[in-house]
């Protein structure tokens, strides 16, 4: 499988690993903290093949996806859960650590950040959801994450990610009704 886009990462080992699941070239930020240089290359790989940001389900990975999409509009995005991203013996967490058909599904999955949609879904949605304000709200998150494919989000992240990839009502419903059926099995 050939990737086109330039694929960002956050250091070497996931360059490494990208390369054993696809054929692709990567811009590795080495670290939360992305200098101007790293941003200009990535803002050149945009201009010039696109970019898919694929950073670790975690804090600093959140905050390199945002950082870098902020500074070059139009990314593509691809994600892993937690899950996926473990490492052997439960050691930390990131896309270094996951499996070739992961990575390969998470890139085939990509999502495409779109700029000026309408809001569709509302705060009012989720907490009818119960994905913000319940007790429940953090594990239905991370399911909805990974059902919709846009990664776990606290419930402002999530609201803002729901936007960004312009999941529509109906998208969001469908995936709400799939976890309360899971839930009343279990």
């Amino acid at each position: 499988m050939k990737i086109k886009e330039i694929i960002v990462v956050e250091g070497r080992d996931d360059t490494v690993t990208i390369r054993r699941a696809v054929q692709a070239d990567t811009i590795e930020t080495n670290g939360s903290a992305v200098n101007d240089e790293t941003i200009e290359k990535i803002k050149l790989a945009q201009q010039t093949r696109g970019v898919i940001i694929f950073t670790d389900p975690d804090y600093p990975g959140q905050r390199i996806r945002n950082i870098v999409s902020e500074k070059v509009p139009g990314c593509k995005h691809a994600f892993l859960s937690k899950e996926q991203a473990k490492g052997k013996n439960g050691k930390g967490i990131g896309v270094e650590h996951a499996s070739i058909e992961d990575i390969r599904q998470a890139l085939q999955d990509v999502k495409q950040e779109w700029q000026g949609i309408d809001e569709q879904i509302t705060q009012e949605d989720l907490i009818v959801a119960r994905l913000i304000g319940d007790s429940e709200a953090k594990s239905r998150r991370e399911r909805i994450g990974k059902s919709l494919k846009i990664g776990y989000a606290n419930g402002k992240q999530l609201h803002k990610r729901l936007k960004m990839f312009q999941i529509s009502k109906d998208e969001f419903i469908k995936a709400v009704q799939k976890i309360n059926q899971e839930e009343q099995k279990s």
